[in-house]
């Protein structure tokens, strides 16, 4: 027993234990318990304005920008508090990546965008390093061979889907260990969703990922692990396939079902 417990601690990548936030007087987050596992996607599902967006910002301190946010509890990246005041939030960043619903390029050319973070964390020694590394993280992201051609040109004058493949290539050229989605598919068109979701299928092989997402049916697609969030508390939590087939908790089961939301 004592070897399958160490097993199950070793895994536990995020460790989060009565989360609250309030934003000014409002109050929206409470008491969030939650262990996210290594390699696995975990998405967290819910209607608007339930605090799934709240906590995952929470993982990489991206509340720390907002003045009103006061967080509490603790969150523990691999056993280490990322709210201790000894960690810089921006080398949080680095290894705590994030991606957002609209893709936001830099205004720099498809190569600067991959290298900025590299660059400006000292990641690499050399221009030949530096470019290993924005080849990798473009192939990463499956985007390589649709801008090998031309990496100098703006990355805004890509596509939708191609510019948040690209800020997904980004994200990982610090070598995170979690990468946080903010609803990442909800500006693409349907084909750039599914190219998207195949590439968080593979990016799970490296990183922890945690995905926002309003659709059910991304989340029963992509993830591994479901957490429901309703009015500010964490309802249910497991195995995606339970989730969605054998709810415990009746709120869970409302809206799944689609009677909430």
């Amino acid at each position: 027993m004592k070897l399958e417990r160490e097993v199950a601690a070793e895994t536990i990548k995020i460790q989060a234990r009565k989360v609250q936030v309030h934003y000014g007087t409002n109050h929206a987050l409470k008491d969030v318990d939650v262990d996210i596992l290594s390699k696995n996607v975990t998405a967290f599902i819910g209607p608007s304005g339930c605090g799934k967006s709240t906590f995952l910002r929470c993982l990489n301190r991206m509340n720390d920008t907002v003045a009103s946010a006061k967080v509490s509890g603790s969150i523990l990246l691999d056993g280490a508090d990322i709210y201790d005041p000894r960690v810089d939030p921006v080398q949080l960043r680095a290894k705590v990546g994030m991606v957002f619903q609209k893709p936001n390029p830099f205004p720099k050319s498809i190569y600067d965008n991959v290298a900025y973070g590299p660059k400006i964390h000292g990641l690499t020694r050399s221009k030949a390093e530096l470019d290993e590394v924005v080849e990798s993280c473009l192939r990463k992201a499956a985007l390589w061979n649709e801008v090998k051609d031309r990496l100098q040109s703006p990355g805004t004058g890509l596509s939708g889907g191609q510019q948040q493949r690209l800020c997904i290539a980004r994200a990982i050229a610090t070598s995170p260990e979690v990468l946080l989605m903010d609803e990442p598919c909800s500006a693409l068109d349907p084909i750039a969703t599914a190219q998207v979701e195949e590439l968080i299928d593979e990016l799970r092989s490296q990183f922890s990922v945690v995905i926002v997402t309003h659709s059910m049916q991304q989340a029963a697609r992509v993830s591994q692990r479901t957490a429901f969030f309703h009015l500010g508390h964490l309802v249910e939590y497991g195995e995606t396939g339970t989730i969605f087939t054998n709810p415990k908790d009746p709120r869970t089961e409302s809206y799944i079902t689609g009677r909430i939301g």
